[in-house]
């Protein structure tokens, strides 16, 4: 599987490495919404939000609790053979759930524009401009093959701004190395109860309700 990187210029691709082998103490919850169902309209209607949130997400909950609970148990018995045979579930449902909990934070009822301070300055800096910005994280994200993520991301290392496209659940920072700032979810079940199979339209309409304060306090919180 890979996880394709894209910034101002140039793109790259890297192998996606598995999501790490340590077992969490805790079982996982579904973190309540800060908003209503019904607040993203009528960019994202009440129902696509209500099944995806207490459904699509809750699931990835619930069998990623399940599958660290096996790999627990081949861990104790030691056993390689299964602990290497849960890491593709424990990628897919961990992912979903890092993704999510991210993604839903990212939007806001009060959204939309243009996010401000530092932010802006590192995307001008780093994509030219913000409206050459979000055509880039757009198209990208309207070029995933199948389900995926289209993805802004802080590279550490070169303290710059990032974008990238992820197949399936796939963890931004878990697969490329990237700190996730905005995750724009393009699986069917995002939108297409309301824009049908017409992604472009949803990745229009979802602009409106970006949460450009999250994605700055995240900004702010990866470069301490």
């Amino acid at each position: 599987m890979l996880c394709r990187f894209a910034s101002a210029g140039r793109s790259s691709a890297k192998l996606v490495a598995p999501l790490g082998c340590l077992v969490s103490k805790q079982k996982h919850t579904l973190p309540d919404l800060p908003y209503d169902y019904a607040a993203l309209e009528p960019h994202i209607n009440a129902e696509i939000m209500q099944l995806h949130h207490s459904k699509h997400h809750a699931a990835y909950v619930n069998n990623l609790n399940v599958v660290e609970e096996k790999y627990k148990e081949a861990l104790a018995k030691g056993d390689v053979t299964t602990q290497v045979s849960l890491q593709p579930a424990l990628k897919f449902n961990g992912g979903g759930h890092i993704n999510h909990t991210i993604f839903w934070t990212n939007l806001s009822p009060n959204g939309g524009g243009e996010p401000k301070g530092e932010l802006m300055e590192a995307i001008k800096r780093d994509f030219g401009s913000f409206a050459n910005f979000k055509e880039k994280l757009t198209a990208l994200s309207v070029g995933v093959q199948g389900s995926g993520w289209g993805w802004l991301g802080y590279n550490k290392e070169q303290g710059r701004l990032q974008i990238a496209a992820c197949a399936n659940q796939d963890p931004l920072q878990g697969t490329t190395g990237l700190i996730p700032l905005l995750g724009i979810d393009v699986w069917e079940h995002a939108y297409y109860l309301q824009y049908k199979n017409v992604r472009p339209d949803y990745l229009k309409a979802i602009w409106n309700v970006i949460n450009w304060e999250n994605v700055s306090s995240r900004y702010a919180t990866c470069k301490k």
